[in-house]
């Protein structure tokens, strides 16, 4: 009888074991985690981690709306300038014995105003500081209530409010760890901080005072744990998840993209019964870029840049270099999932197009081998190659220069570079973030129009845009400045990225979104025994 009984408790203490790791969502962070202080949170690692830690007043959805968070409801008067927050009563910050006898308090609107100072404070430099910019003013009005006055009206402002830049922190544990609040962070978010072994392994655990619920009541997160490893490399990234040692991968890389997708982007046969792949819009428009001042006869020609557009097969560059992922850019410079895009504002494929603009430019300027050269990193010369090849049918002929990136980076700010490539990925998700790189104050190097592009229609638009405050109206907006930028070609968009995500059979909830934001708080992973 007391060795059934010794058998039973070793199946339960099994059973427990195995119980408990499904609730961990293991994943693997290769490119390392410098910062769990929000106020650092720069690089898509640290946001993914401080997202897990820690709420703001509102934070983005899925499809890009903001949505109360820490604030239940808010106000915006005084022409778009002035925006009130009503903050929650049931949000408390993570235990910590600091907090005294019950080891926690609640978060009030001094904690914000608090929080906001210290972005602004030049001694902890923040690289979030830019967010505070357009603001004039911030107070608590009362534990409930915190108020932010713009210098002028700036739609996009909520969602600038959705980094995790704008978490709140309570100040007391901020002053008691100074510097080293980075690794000893208290926050109010679904997970709580457990252990970090840097490059090594992270721990968060379930915060079970969390203020969320999902849509029948029950509180959230539902995992016990997240479970973070820092393997310094994709493919190590990829064998783990392949050998179910992770959960979850996040993008596509050269090491592992033939392996588990086809050409045309569908998943491999031998992982369609273990793997699920999630896909959808990013915000990153990939381009190539015409520097408008250049003094070089090509660059200067409507022409020739139409010419470029028009003279490649998007699509079938997709298939070859990418696997199918990526959307073809077909549109203009802002990217299809963000409001604002149109499909109808850019080029698509007309090879003979192309050679009668390359005909035209020879007639009118009488050089008879016109060319161009293409600017890049080693990281895209594939695509630059193909697009070489292409254009070289059209008469064009084109040579592709391949520059480190700080170079290119460089030279590109201070306009040293006729035609290079470039990415755009948004700060802030909203299309305005994508228009100012053709605002003409916004001249590089003092800003991020590095093609120097220039119209007043389209600086009128751009600045009738901020006090827009019909949401539609200022999409449409958007639309016709994308428009007008593309009817004088000074880029060519190659594609628009998208995010794909890799989880085990056993992972739901776990959702997909422009911005490629992290989010574990809806996530469940079952376990069955085999």
């Amino acid at each position: 009888m007391k060795y059934y009984l010794i058998i039973f408790m070793f199946f339960l203490s099994c059973s427990s074991e195995k119980q408990d790791l499904t609730n961990v969502f293991r994943y693997n962070e290769h490119k390392n985690i410098s910062s769990l202080d929000p106020a650092f949170s720069k690089d898509i690692a640290d946001i993914w981690a401080t997202n897990q830690l820690f709420n703001g007043l509102v934070e983005m959805d899925d499809s890009l709306h903001v949505k109360p968070s820490i604030a239940k409801n808010w106000i915006v008067s005084d022409s778009g300038k002035t925006y009130t927050f009503k903050l929650r009563n049931n949000v408390y910050f993570h235990n910590h014995t600091l907090f005294g006898k019950d080891s926690t308090r609640t978060v009030n609107a001094s904690d914000f105003e608090y929080s906001f100072n210290r972005l602004k404070d030049k001694q902890i430099a923040s690289p979030g500081s830019w967010i505070l910019n357009k603001v004039d003013s911030f107070h608590a009005v009362n534990d409930s209530v915190f108020e932010i006055k713009l210098k002028q009206p700036f739609p996009a402002f909520l969602g600038l409010l959705t980094m995790k830049y704008c978490s709140v922190v309570p100040k007391e544990i901020v002053e008691h760890y100074g510097t080293d609040f980075r690794a000893n962070p208290i926050g109010t978010g679904p997970f709580k901080f457990k252990r970090w072994e840097e490059n090594l392994k992270l721990i968060f655990r379930k915060n079970n005072t969390y203020f969320e619920h999902d849509k029948q009541g029950k509180k959230l997160p539902y995992l016990e744990a997240v479970s973070i490893t820092f393997l310094p490399d994709k493919q190590s990234e990829f064998l783990q998840f392949a050998q179910g040692n992770i959960d979850y991968v996040s993008g596509l890389d050269a090491s592992y993209k033939d392996e588990i997708l086809t050409a045309n982007g569908q998943l491999r046969d031998n992982y369609t019964n273990d793997v699920n792949m999630i896909r959808g819009p990013y915000l990153n428009t990939e381009y190539l870029a015409f520097y408008m001042d250049s003094d070089v006869s090509e660059i200067q020609s409507e022409y020739i840049r139409k010419a470029v557009n028009y003279g490649f097969d998007r699509e079938k560059m997709m298939i070859y270099l990418r696997n199918g992922v990526g959307i073809p850019a077909h549109g203009g410079f802002i990217p299809k999932g963000l409001p604002g895009y149109s499909q109808k504002s850019g080029f698509n494929y007309q090879p003979e197009k192309a050679k009668e603009l390359v005909e035209l430019f020879k007639v009118e300027t009488g050089i008879k081998n016109p060319e161009i050269t293409i600017t890049t990193t080693s990281n895209y010369l594939s695509f630059c190659e193909y697009i070489q090849r292409e254009l070289q049918k059209t008469g064009l002929l084109v040579s592709v220069n391949v520059i480190p990136a700080s170079s290119l980076k460089d030279s590109k700010a201070n306009g040293k570079l006729d035609m290079f490539r470039a990415s755009w990925v948004a700060d802030y998700p909203d299309a305005e973030n994508y228009l100012s790189l053709y605002y003409s104050k916004n001249f590089a190097p003092n800003g991020p129009n590095y093609t120097h592009f220039k119209s007043k229609q389209f600086d009128l638009m751009y600045e009738q845009a901020f006090s827009e405050t019909n949401t539609k109206k200022r999409e449409q907006l958007y639309t016709k400045m994308d428009s007008l930028v593309m009817a004088t070609a000074p880029i060519v968009p190659m594609f628009y990225d998208e995010v794909v995500r890799f989880t085990r059979k056993n992972i739901s909830g776990l959702g997909i979104n422009p911005i490629n934001l992290l989010d574990l708080k809806r996530v469940k992973k079952t376990f069955k025994l085999n």
